[in-house]
């Protein structure tokens, strides 16, 4: 390679090329989350679908309990004698419907939080 007369190797520039490290996006391109932080229609339309499936899973987890914990009364009505057997279905028999109910109630908020998420980010 030669070097041109007015130019010392020491100078000469390399140039190299590649892809661009940002890309702007277009004018008209659309982002959620610049939709809910303005406050706009379509941002509250967003919040409140979330909000909706959180309390969709609310309203389920509070329809089995009443379900689960509802009849009860009656069952201890019709068998007035069985004192221990109230406590024990009370203490013992209650309690991994309930752990289970709840760790099936954070789970579904959980995904209900991730999808909204997946949503609104730009990816």
């Amino acid at each position: 390679m030669t070097v041109p007369p007015n130019q010392s190797p020491a100078e000469r520039r390399v140039v190299v090329t590649g892809p661009p490290r940002r890309t702007r996006s277009a004018p008209g391109y659309y982002r959620p989350r610049t939709e809910i932080d303005e406050q706009t229609t379509l941002g509250h339309t967003y919040v409140r679908s979330l909000m909706r499936s959180q309390l969709r899973a609310a309203f389920t987890v509070f329809a089995v309990l009443g379900l689960l914990v509802g009849p009860l009364p009656l069952l201890f009505a019709a068998m007035p004698d069985a004192r221990r057997l109230e406590w024990a279905v009370l203490g013992f028999g209650l309690y991994a419907p309930l752990v289970l109910l709840a760790r099936w109630y954070v789970r579904r908020a959980e995904r209900n939080e991730r999808d909204f998420v997946r949503l609104v980010e730009d990816r």
